[in-house]
């Protein structure tokens, strides 16, 4: 009896690391990079501890060197935050143009991630910021921004160049 119990134990703890392990997404996973610009939430309490959040929001897709902005929602364990400045999260599809699963950092965790599924809505529209206000341009021009700028969050370059406007061409505001 005690062999057949401690073999259930270890089966057991076996698959409890096996779906710990399945658990954790690992950021080779997520070729893709979303910039969140603004999203709304409401957290859902049980017990008095936050149990999910649900909102919409705003943000641009960075896949394979193009910018595309699309509009989302979202019920996530925890709180979505803005990108800071032009920082982008890592992600990728679960199901192509409908879900993008982002993965989150945990505050005061440093290297560990919770993910987040965005259901999107994608546009014909790039997003930008311009001080306090959002803006829309195609994805050309803001292709071009980026190039001009040097910014390429798929491959580490997530601040951009400051450029000389007389270079460039034309002067254009940063999106932020």
């Amino acid at each position: 009896m005690h062999r057949v119990f401690s073999g259930y134990l270890g089966g057991l703890a076996f698959c409890a690391l096996l779906t710990t392990a399945g658990l954790a997404r690992n950021p080779d996973d997520c070729p893709l990079r979303v910039h969140i610009f603004e999203h709304n939430s409401h957290s859902h309490y049980y017990h008095r501890a936050l149990d999910v959040v649900d909102g919409k929001g705003r943000a641009n897709l960075y896949e394979n060197g193009e910018p595309r902005g699309f509009d989302y929602s979202y019920r996530c364990s925890d709180r979505l935050r803005n990108s800071p400045g032009f920082e982008t999260y890592l992600a990728r599809w679960k199901k192509r143009d409908q879900t993008l699963e982002i993965l989150l950092p945990k505050l005061g965790k440093p290297g560990a991630t919770e993910s987040c599924d965005l259901h999107v809505e994608m546009k014909d529209i790039a997003y930008y910021r311009h001080g306090n206000l959002l803006g829309t341009e195609p994805p050309a021009a803001f292709k071009q921004w980026m190039e001009q700028h040097q910014y390429d969050p798929e491959h580490g370059k997530n601040e951009p160049a400051r450029v000389d406007p007389e270079q460039a061409g034309k002067v254009t505001e940063a999106p932020q």
